[in-house]
């Protein structure tokens, strides 16, 4: 038996898989993947990405959850231009040249939300919290989809039904009892629409606070305040087309055939039309390898693979900084004798700060470079040699570059290398950071932001009558600090897993306890409903696949992608149970129980969804003309000034950074840096098995992946129990124990391992910095033999 702990003294889990300490004295909680009959294996795996392998799992999942029937109907409806449902998946962007634009993860997703298991009152009676406790997350969320709202009964330690206005007006009471508005915290998943996310907002400000945590505040905050300060948008300026068309492409700290799949049609593409195609990655994932498109139907019938990279290059974790940073290096030299390869009128017509920079890179030493980076010098040449050559280019990246220390310095890097060849508001080029939930990036542009810019409030206001709080609100680990400390007492959650995506496990539970009220908007049961206040409530949603019928007829929703493109979405399957309501209903009926005197018409809103539209119109920059925009095929691109060398900085230009060569490698040796990641059978905190086809593992998720060499200089083997020990910055120490051990091709001082099993490792002090995102790629560990355990 597996065991986790944050402390000394945990046990086992009862209902069988690994479990995680909260408190000294509070019960052993239940583990995360499901339960395993059999050995685990691990073997290489040495097939193409998607292909046959994609088409058998999704056999598998349409199989397992009865539905072969409507899965398949779901694959030509999901992600159709006019007549479908947008993926609940990722936010990759739809291809307009693909009719059947899917993949395995987005089927996935589908068919679970389709599931025909149900969790209603039936369920609640036979079973207290104290017991589904015990049980895995795996079994939690595969008991099926929430039917009706629920509150929490203390008596008989479960959840009962509860009536909707009943629900509404308790959590109406509870808010309007706070000494304060920022008592309260609102958390927002990647899920929820952008009507949903324009309501949420405008419930919360009205009520008077910014406190609005989101998931990007865990992923790609990072992203947006680097692009922020350099260009002066949050945002990627590369759409798909770019991609399409540019010669070369970086994509750096990326796993893309399990984290955005479809992104292997244009890996594919683009190596196709002669592009070059570098992955920059501390593993060399299967999705920078080769792929079989499912949707050439050719190629599946022939076996035939297309490679997706012409160039893996193993930084060490943290080390894209300076392989950034020597590609400009090698890019100035070369300029010395060619001055072409540099944008010259490009730099003194748009740009801020270039000499100073030029600068910082002459004078960073090679060697420092090559420590840094874990490359040779010969490496990063090498990669600067191909984007010298390339006349346009995009750089791409992901959480692997966001979630350290140095992510806002590491992105504004990326920026200062594609400026000084003027690969920035042109065609085929530029920052296009790949982001992970449906809909994260239109939660923060429909105003999902605890740090609001003044011209969006003084809009909002305008517009309601409102006068919207201009302080700076809590973010996410802001939020389970202030949780634990008493100064949060009341959690509201639209959709995700809380406690299972935070840091710090034990720490965020033990905030979530602590609460007067917790509240959870959601379609499945999920760990974050056991960890509860002392008022807590469960309220079922739609899904992205069920209509939505409201006053006027079935509505629509939109969400954004990670290239800024807006597009309609509208289900099609019966929803789950007749209780069920839309998330804009359900805000409008808190909104509506919360501020009985609000002028704001919610119940007008939420009857027709064109109505909030029409108001987001006049409030969201680029949305004006929002209903017949979004209704177009593929529906429409958000404008970005910085798109069109239009820079709103302070200075007018983009502006290049200056920041130093931060080091990355521990000072101690026996020390090595952890990353967390995802396995190709995962979906964020859901995980659909303990198989992770792309790495070769079976059976198994409590393992840490080690360099060959590090696990002999430590007298490991393959298969060896290991424990875990993090020191996290305020020196306190977080462990877990009996994980396998397991050889993968990773630099020597790096390994890596599965959130949300290793989020326990993190500590609540653990954040950037620059970007207070939680370090889920930097964790420094030391990794020794399990005491008494054989292998």
């Amino acid at each position: 038996m597996v065991s986790l702990d944050a402390q000394p003294g945990g046990g086992a889990a009862p209902h069988g898989g690994s479990a995680f300490g909260l408190l000294p004295d509070e019960p052993r909680q239940g583990g995360f993947g499901p339960r395993v009959d059999g050995k685990w294996s691990s073997k290489r795996y040495h097939h193409s990405a998607a292909g046959w392998g994609a088409a058998k799992a999704v056999g598998g999942v349409l199989a397992k959850e009865r539905e072969p029937i409507a899965g398949t109907r779901s694959m030509f409806t999901m992600n159709h231009p006019v007549r479908g449902f947008d993926c609940p998946g990722c936010a990759w962007p739809d291809d307009k040249g693909v009719t059947l634009d899917i993949c395995e993860n987005g089927i996935k997703h589908v068919t679970w939300e389709m599931t025909r298991k149900r969790v209603g009152a039936d369920f609640f009676a036979e079973h207290t919290v104290s017991e589904l406790s015990s049980w895995t997350d795996f079994d939690l969320e595969d008991q099926g989809r929430l039917t009706e709202p629920l509150v929490y009964d203390a008596d008989t330690d479960r959840y009962i039904p509860i009536e909707w206005q009943d629900a509404f007006d308790l959590i109406g009471r509870e808010l309007r009892a706070l000494e304060s508005p920022d008592q309260a915290s609102f958390y927002t998943s990647g899920r929820l629409s952008n009507e949903a996310s324009f309501l949420y907002q405008l419930m919360v400000r009205e009520f008077g606070t910014n406190n609005l945590p989101d998931c990007s505040n865990m992923c790609h905050e990072a992203s947006g305040r680097a692009l922020t300060a350099s260009l002066a948008t949050g945002k990627g300026t590369a759409d798909l087309e770019d991609w399409d068309a540019c010669d070369a492409l970086f994509v750096l700290g990326v796993n893309a055939a399990s984290n955005a799949p479809r992104m292997l049609t244009t890996l594919a593409q683009a190596i196709d039309r002669g592009a070059q195609v570098v992955h920059v990655n501390p593993l060399i994932e299967a999705g920078a390898t080769r792929t079989i498109v499912p949707h050439e139907f050719v190629d599946m019938a022939l076996n035939k693979s297309t490679p997706t990279s012409t160039l893996n290059l193993q930084v060490r974790p943290g080390g894209d900084l300076a392989l950034v940073r020597g590609m400009a290096k090698a890019l100035f030299e070369a300029a010395e004798s060619n001055p072409s390869l540099l944008d010259t009128a490009f730099l003194e017509k748009y740009t801020t700060g270039v000499d100073e920079y030029r600068e910082i890179a002459q004078r960073t030493s090679w060697e420092e470079l090559v420590e840094q980076s874990g490359l040779s010098e010969a490496d990063i040449r090498g990669a600067s040699k191909i984007y010298q050559e390339a006349e346009r280019t995009v750089f791409s990246w992901c959480l692997g570059v966001s979630q350290h220390e140095h992510g806002v310095d590491t992105v504004r890097e990326i920026v200062n290398l594609l400026l000084l060849r003027g690969n920035v508001g042109k065609k085929g080029a530029g920052p296009s950071p790949v982001r992970g939930h449906s809909n994260v990036q239109g939660n923060r542009t429909c105003g999902i932001d605890h740090n609001p810019k003044e011209p969006f409030l003084q809009k909002l206001d305008a517009e309601f009558g409102i006068t919207s709080p201009r302080g700076r609100g809590l973010d996410t680990v802001h939020t389970v600090a202030a949780m634990h400390a008493g100064k949060v007492k009341a959690f509201i959650g639209m959709g995700g897993n809380f406690v299972r995506a935070a840091p710090d496990t034990p720490f965020t539970a033990a905030g979530l306890r602590q609460c007067n009220l917790t509240v959870h908007v959601s379609t499945k049961l999920n760990r974050s409903h056991l960890v509860h206040g002392r008022v807590a409530l469960i309220l079922p949603c739609i899904g992205r696949t069920e209509r939505d019928e409201q006053a006027s007829g079935l509505q629509g929703t939109s969400t954004e992608d990670a290239m800024s493109s807006v597009q309609f979405t509208m289900g099609v399957r019966r929803p789950a149970s007749p209780l069920l309501r839309s998330e804009p209903a359900i805000i409008a009926g808190i909104a509506r129980a919360l501020l009985p005197e609000s002028k704001t018409p919610w119940e007008e809103l939420v009857a027709d969804y064109d109505r909030i539209r029409d108001i987001m119109a006049r409030v969201l920059p680029g949305f004006e003309g929002y209903n017949e925009l979004v209704r177009q095929p593929y529906g429409f691109r958000i404008p970005q000034p910085a798109r069109e060398r239009d820079f709103k900085t302070p200075s007018g230009n983009a502006e290049f950074s200056h920041a130093p060569l931060p080091n990355v490698i521990p000072e101690d040796a026996d020390v090595l840096v952890l990353q967390t990641m995802r396995s190709h059978d995962q979906w964020n905190t859901t995980i659909y098995s303990a198989d992770d086809r792309y790495r070769g593992l079976k059976r198994i998720r409590e393992m840490v992946l080690m360099n060959k060499r590090d696990m002999r200089d430590r007298g490991l083997r393959e298969g060896d129990l290991v424990d875990i020990v993090a020191t996290s910055r305020d020196g306190s120490e977080r462990s877990v124990r009996q994980f396998r051990a397991l050889e993968y091709n990773l630099p020597r001082g790096s390994a890596a391992g599965y959130m949300p099993e290793l989020n326990v490792l993190i500590g609540a002090n653990d954040y950037s910095s620059q970007s207070d995102q939680p370090l889920m790629k930097d964790i420094r560990v030391r990794v020794t033999r399990s005491a008494g355990a054989g292998a």
